[in-house]
C-alpha cells in the first residue's frame, strides 16, 4: 500500500490547520488507493512519526512525505530528516520518499504569483 502524508508545522489555534485539511480531503478523493494522512511538526497531532507508524501498521509498504512548508529551513533540513532517519531505522523494508517543500514547486510559485498580481 502507498500511503502520502502532507507535513505540516502546527500551530496552538485549531483553527489554523483548515486549510491543510482541505489539501487532505482533495488529495485523497482524487487518489482513491493512495492512504492520505496529515501530520505536524509539533503542538497538533498526530506527529509524523506517530501518522508513519501507524500507516505501515496498516500495511502501507511506501511512504511519501509532502512538506506543506514554503522553503527547506531548518525545520526541514535537520527535524524532518532527523524523523525520517529513525523512521527508516525502525523499519528498514519501508521506502520513503519526500517531496520538495510546496513552497519550491514550480506550479505553487506559479499559482501564488497569479494571485497575488491579481490583488493589487
Amino acid at each position: 500500500m502507498n500511503a502520502l502524508i502532507l507535513f505540516a508545522h502546527g500551530s496552538r489555534d485549531p483553527e489554523w490547520a483548515a486549510p491543510f485539511r482541505a489539501i487532505q480531503r482533495d488529495v485523497a478523493q482524487k487518489n482513491p488507493g493512495v492512504a492520505v494522512e496529515l501530520a505536524f511538526l509539533e503542538t497538533m497531532e498526530p506527529s509524523l512519526p506517530a501518522a508513519a507508524e501507524r500507516l505501515i501498521a496498516e500495511g502501507a509498504t511506501r511512504l511519501t512525505v509532502a512538506p506543506l512548508f514554503m522553503a527547506q529551513g531548518a525545520h526541514l533540513k535537520k527535524d524532518l530528516a532527523g524523523m525520517l532517519s529513525t523512521l527508516k531505522e525502525r523499519n528498514p523494508r519501508i521506502e520513503v520518499a519526500v517531496l520538495p517543500a510546496l513552497g519550491e514547486a514550480g506550479p505553487v510559485l506559479q499559482a501564488i504569483g497569479e494571485w497575488l498580481a491579481g490583488h493589487d
